[in-house]
């Protein structure tokens, strides 16, 4: 069975041409139809009725986990995993560096039509010392879960043997090389799907009609499936 999976930073929904068009963020979703999204910069802070927030993209696909990293009078902001399959269980993990923006990656597990599925998105810091700490907590999550597992997110990361790569290498073996940012010019892969095992990844791309909707770019991948995986905790 073949899913496909999606991470996207939609700058608040707001495009490269300053406005804030929820419209355009929706439509390329749409069109490119992942099974699982991650997306991330969601904001509804001053938003009114959170046309760029939240709620517009909770009623695209039926399963969805959020997490509000900052939180204020008018709306929130961060970041949130959808699915077209139920979401079995799910938890937030804090990522957050001491004297940062707070941040958090999101566990779950997906019942998919092949069996149960973990996955895990985040966004992260930007300075490489908050994104070591990040990148290290990441890890001895991705350790502890078992079976088949996909991590993906906008990781930050500048160079191409950072501290999340150093961190994920050995135990994700398969990702996406796209460059994605900034999306007129990409010229680095912030945004990324690490995928074990290796065979789990499929073909992958980015969606360069993105470029006038947001500042990154969006990622899309096929997971190869087993025909049928193992439910978590069954022997």
């Amino acid at each position: 069975m073949i899913l496909r999976v999606m991470t996207w930073n939609i700058h608040g929904g707001i495009g490269t041409d300053g406005v804030c068009d929820m419209h355009r963020v929706l439509g390329l979703i749409r069109r490119q139809a992942p099974d699982i999204l991650a997306v991330q910069e969601v904001d509804s802070r001053g938003r009114g009725n959170d046309h760029c927030g939240f709620t517009a993209l909770r009623g695209h696909l039926p399963g969805h986990a959020l997490a509000e990293t900052i939180r204020a009078k008018d709306g929130a902001y961060g970041h949130m995993l959808l699915s077209r399959w139920p979401i079995k269980q799910s938890a937030l993990h804090d990522l957050s560096h001491p004297g940062r923006e707070p941040r958090v990656a999101i566990e779950a597990e997906i019942a998919t039509p092949a069996g149960a599925l973990r996955v895990i998105s985040t966004h992260l810091g930007l300075l490489q010392r908050e994104r070591y700490t990040q990148a290290t907590r990441l890890a001895a999550l991705v350790r502890r879960l078992e079976g088949p597992l996909v991590v993906l997110g906008d990781f930050n990361e500048w160079g191409w043997r950072g501290p999340v790569f150093r961190a994920l290498a050995s135990q994700m073996p398969a990702r996406t090389r796209h460059r994605t940012f900034p999306s007129r010019l990409p010229a680095l892969k912030l945004d990324r799907i690490f995928c074990r095992p290796a065979s789990l990844l499929g073909r992958n791309w980015r969606d360069m009609t993105g470029r006038l909707a947001s500042d990154h770019l969006p990622v899309v991948a096929e997971l190869h499936m087993p025909g049928k995986l193992k439910e978590a905790g069954a022997p």
